[in-house]
């Protein structure tokens, strides 16, 4: 096995890894129109890993926020896509958070691929206010999150 392949072999199990360990109080609500949750995960956005990808738009509608990204790959099916916050938020009006999207990308292929996912921003909301920014690492345009 080549040293890239092992290095994301690597890279995957870890990523999965760090999320084995969910604390469940009961009371979580999963996403019902979203594909994915975003996750409030310091260490990951801190230290994580990102397969490289191009963020072509992004959107909100309701709670769900949609990421349109390219990378290199066979077809975008085997992609696995989670959107971390910093952890932080700035105490600024209206509070802003950090957040990335991170991408695991082990298809060898060569082609561009195009690939939408969408994201439950519900768990980034900011006690006291209906209304937050967003920066989202690799994308030059502040993100308004009304709620």
């Amino acid at each position: 096995m080549n040293f890239k392949k092992l290095s994301h072999l690597v890279l995957f199990t870890l990523f999965f890894l760090n999320f084995q360990c969910f604390d469940d109080d009961g009371n979580t609500v999963l996403p019902t129109n979203c594909a994915a949750l975003a996750i409030i995960d310091s260490t990951t956005f801190q230290t994580g890993a990102t397969s490289p990808y191009t963020i072509n738009s992004v959107s909100i509608i309701g709670d769900c926020m949609s990421i349109s990204i390219s990378a290199t790959g066979c077809d975008g099916m085997s992609w696995v896509m989670q959107l971390i916050d910093s952890g932080d938020v700035q105490e600024s009006d209206p509070p802003q958070r950090s957040i990335k999207l991170f991408l695991v990308n082990n298809e060898a292929c060569l082609a561009q691929i195009s690939k939408a996912q969408t994201f439950d921003l519900s768990t980034l909301r900011v006690d006291g206010v209906n209304e937050i920014i967003l920066n989202l690492d690799g994308y030059d345009d502040p993100i308004t999150y009304s709620y």
